[in-house]
């Protein structure tokens, strides 16, 4: 009997989104069991999941940055100079804990304070989201990858159980990652340590649990003391040879091609493969075992890349050389800000400039490029911003 549509707006909201919340319901009961199951006290289960609702995880799964960003302006709102400066006062600040780590771990100091800067900016982005409410949205209403998600969920109760993380600071990202370096709770319970000895792993709270815990990560995912993570290359002109991470060769072979390092040194020794994250125009790296490593902690180049070249600049090396293949730069943060600050001074309402490119400003920067006869699709660049410069 088709009646909905004479019924009010908010009564007919109310009866389509019935099922769903009976959907979450049952599925939530079969999470319970389940836990319960896996060693979950029932006390701990009633805690975490009584009274709980979806929230909008499943929205975020096919917006990851280092998947749909152009590599270019990805790198460039990780790796600039903001990062750099606060990653080497990191180091110093925390340098005890890092030399432990190191110490106990064989992983140096810069590329654990990379992988902190990318993860959490240093701890100032963790993520707001309940990790157990999040992981059983997943797990009842993604569209994949729920037999994953409901693991994650069980380990989150398993962590609560453990006492090592209170209920109030287990909050991260959509997809369940928490912590200074946004680690999922099945590698929590697998690798997080406690170096700071206070009888806990705490790495929403602790920085050298967390400093500790990423060492150790790196350590299962075979890093090697000692090993560049690899460098940047040139490559001959018109190059048709193997590329690819995973199409590893001995530094002979890449050198009888005619690959070169692009500070002059040698190839070295060992094995390494040809990355080219933006095509063959360019930049190329050689990359070796240990930047598996790194990709290992989010499997996307993208991502790892960002890593190396951090650590490579907190140790004092030059950051990525060779041009990318676009004439639009993508902007670093203190670009993005002031891109927000003259569209609001252009009478945008983007809000507080903080060099996020959200919605809002997505939208103002499209209106904006449309109005300036740019292509108007949303994205900060260089040219939009010195349009907005009036250069």
């Amino acid at each position: 009997m088709k009646i909905t549509h004479k019924l009010p707006a908010v009564i007919a909201l109310l009866l389509c989104a019935a099922p769903a919340r009976a959907d979450f319901a049952s599925c939530l009961a079969g999470l319970r069991h389940a836990a319960a199951g896996a060693g979950v006290s029932q006390r701990v289960i009633d805690s975490a999941t009584n009274g709980l609702e979806p929230n909008d995880a499943p929205s975020f799964m096919d917006k990851q940055p280092e998947f749909k960003t152009p590599i270019w302006d990805y790198i460039a709102g990780l790796v600039d100079e903001e990062r750099v400066e606060e990653g080497r006062a990191m180091m110093q600040r925390h340098a005890s804990a890092l030399h432990a780590a190191e110490q106990r771990y064989g992983v140096d100091p810069a590329t654990v304070v990379a992988v902190w800067g990318v993860e959490s900016d240093f701890g100032k982005n963790f993520g707001k989201r309940s990790v157990v409410q999040s992981l059983a949205t997943l797990v009842c209403e993604a569209p994949r990858r729920n037999d994953y998600f409901k693991g994650e969920f069980i380990a989150a109760l398993k962590i609560l159980q453990s006492g090592d993380i209170a209920p109030e600071e287990f909050n991260g990202s959509w997809a369940g990652a928490f912590g200074h370096t946004q680690f999922m709770p099945s590698t929590f319970l697998s690798t997080a340590v406690d170096l700071d000895g206070d009888g806990r792993r705490n790495i929403a709270s602790s920085a050298a649990d967390s400093l500790g815990s990423t060492a150790n990560f790196l350590r299962k995912a075979g890093w090697r003391p000692g090993l560049r993570w690899g460098f940047e290359v040139n490559v001959p002109s018109g190059y048709s040879g193997p590329s690819g991470r995973t199409t590893r060769q001995p530094m002979s072979a890449w050198a009888s091609r005619g690959i070169t390092r692009l500070d002059g040194g040698g190839l070295g020794e060992g094995q390494a493969a040809l990355l080219l994250p933006a095509g063959r125009n360019g930049p190329a790296f050689l990359v070796t075992h240990n930047f598996d490593a790194i990709y290992s902690y989010n499997a996307a180049e993208s991502y790892a890349l960002a890593i190396a070249v951090l650590s490579d600049q907190l140790r004092g090396r030059p950051g990525i050389q060779a041009p990318w293949p676009t004439d639009d730069p993508g902007l670093s943060r203190a670009e993005r800000r002031e891109m927000q600050a003259l569209l609001n001074r252009q009478g945008y309402a983007v809000g507080e400039p903080d060099g996020v490119i959200g919605t809002k400003t997505k939208e103002a920067i499209a209106d904006f490029q449309g109005r300036a006869g740019l292509k108007a699709d949303g994205r900060a660049g260089k040219k939009t911003l010195d349009a907005l410069r009036g250069r």
